[in-house]
Parts: C-alpha cells; sequence; structure tokens
C-alpha cells in the first residue's frame, strides 16, 4: 500500500474512533467489524485496516495507561501535602495500635497472672 494511502487510511481509522468508538473498550470482534466497514466504504483491504485501527487501539490503550500512571502519581503527591494515608498505611497503624493495646494490658495485669 502506498503511502498516501496508509496514511490516509490512518486518518479515516483515527476519525472512525474519535467518533465514538471507545479504544480501550473496542474487542476483538468489534475491531474485525469496523475493519470490514472501513473497508468496504475505503476500498482498502481489511487486513490493512484492521492493522490500521490494532495500532491506533494500541497506541491508544498506552497512552491511557501511561495517564492513568501520570494521574495516580501526581494524587498521591497532592494527597501527601494535605497529610492524608493510604488504606495500607492506615490498617499497618490499626494492627500497629492493636498489638500496642495487648502489650499495655499484658504489663497491667502483671507477671503472676
Amino acid at each position: 500500500m502506498p503511502d498516501s494511502s496508509q496514511s490516509a487510511l490512518r486518518e479515516l481509522v483515527e476519525k472512525a474512533l474519535f467518533a465514538g468508538v471507545g479504544a480501550a473498550a473496542l474487542t476483538r470482534e468489534r475491531i474485525e467489524e469496523l475493519a470490514e466497514e472501513l473497508g468496504r466504504r475505503g476500498g482498502v483491504p481489511v487486513t490493512d485496516a484492521r492493522e490500521a485501527i490494532e495500532e491506533v487501539v494500541g497506541r491508544w490503550r498506552g497512552d491511557a495507561t501511561r495517564l492513568g500512571e501520570r494521574a495516580s502519581t501526581s494524587l498521591t503527591s497532592i494527597f501527601r501535602e494535605l497529610g492524608l494515608v493510604t488504606r495500607r498505611e492506615y490498617e499497618e497503624l490499626e494492627l500497629r495500635l492493636a498489638q500496642l493495646e495487648h502489650r499495655l494490658r499484658l504489663l497491667e495485669r502483671g507477671p503472676a497472672e
């Protein structure tokens, strides 16, 4: 496939996906349906359309993952600045407190009991 038609196909795929098809939620079956439709409408082989769709979807999924990681890191630093703790840290503190309370009760009872 020449470069210009591949570029045009890529643009067509991106527009179709932007138009309402959630890339992260695309199933294998839906990708196949979209490739067949683009093949019919765009006059390109279905395999080329499928490859272009999978490339765009893969790129979007990677971008979504990286965006999620960045958001998580940003939120974590904001929570730290606000003095908030994670659930794991809270549960660790609860456990330590329970252990200290238990030790204190043992000390209050004395050695003979």
